[in-house]
């Protein structure tokens, strides 16, 4: 349960931010931001505005606070850590209302308040996920993935593990604007034949091997762009759609189904980003997932 609301009995006729450093125990650049996003209120739910007087008996704090499930980083310098994270498990809380818990838990848990995720994948992905320590490591880093979504080209090398239907013959470029989708499923994208509703979108698709008997391909998949969902829909445009996949390769009203919890998932999204390449400070590093895909 990460996020929390907490109660505190006031002192009235205090400045708010005289109360909360004094009286709360939470430090300076917290309880500014709390006020900035309105994560501070009264009695009535009504928002505490900096430099204001307190008046009410109570104020309520929502905070993040990190609970943690043992997950831990499976390297970790004074400027990043890279973490190995499971599939079903989301990056980060969706909302301040969502309690569910996710890896931040355990990126704040781990290494503090400062620590920022540097990239994201899907809650049904398992696989490796870069976090900075320190607001320097935050900005070299993050500005590579920018690069990388500008130009087409990047210092992070990803490569993905994926388990598709049917058989893939050979290697191939997909090269295909990806946008939202318009059908019922919202957070669904697509591939668009109309280049203004998309974004250039390009992944490399390589087979590894094949299962004759279940007419599986194990691939590797490297994103060349960033866009969401981007192998999901690249894989599906050519006909090739992951095992598992809860929204792409069914049928709408399965996906639907599946994720409003009226259908069961019975396997998992067979997609793990597996490997990591990328330079920091003049030092190149190479990481590969320790999880199996299947």
């Amino acid at each position: 349960m990460p996020y929390i609301k907490k109660e505190f009995k006031t002192i009235k006729n205090m400045k708010i931010e005289e109360f909360l450093l004094n009286h709360t125990k939470l430090e300076e650049k917290l309880v500014l931001n709390l006020l900035k996003i309105g994560k501070i209120i009264d009695e009535n739910n009504k928002r505490f505005q900096q430099n204001e007087t307190i008046k009410s008996d109570f104020l309520y704090i929502t905070i993040f606070e990190p609970k943690t499930q043992n997950l831990k980083p499976i390297f970790e310098n004074r400027f990043f850590a890279i973490f190995d994270k499971p599939s079903g498990v989301l990056v980060h809380p969706t909302s301040s209302n969502d309690f569910s818990y996710t890896l931040l838990d355990e990126i704040k848990f781990y290494l503090g308040e400062n620590s920022s995720l540097i990239h994201r994948i899907d809650k049904e992905t398992s696989g490796l996920v870069i976090v900075s320590k320190d607001k320097y490591s935050e900005l070299i880093l993050k500005s590579q993935f920018e690069e990388k979504t500008l130009n087409n080209s990047s210092s992070i090398k990803k490569n993905y593990l994926a388990l598709v239907k049917g058989k893939v013959l050979k290697s191939q470029t997909i090269n295909e604007p990806i946008g939202n989708s318009k059908d019922l499923i919202k957070l669904k994208m697509q591939v668009c034949k109309d280049t203004n509703e998309g974004k250039p979108s390009t992944t490399i698709i390589e087979p590894i091997f094949y299962d004759e008997n279940k007419n599986q391909t194990l691939i590797k998949a490297t994103p060349i762009t960033g866009r969401q969902h981007q192998i999901r829909v690249h894989c599906d445009f050519i006909g090739h759609s992951i095992i598992g996949d809860p929204i792409y390769g069914i049928s709408e009203q399965e996906a639907n189904d599946i994720l409003t919890n009226k259908l069961k998932k019975t396997q998992r999204l067979m997609l793990q980003a597996d490997f990591l390449e990328f330079d920091f400070l003049d030092i190149n590093y190479k990481f590969k997932s320790l999880q199996k895909l299947f």
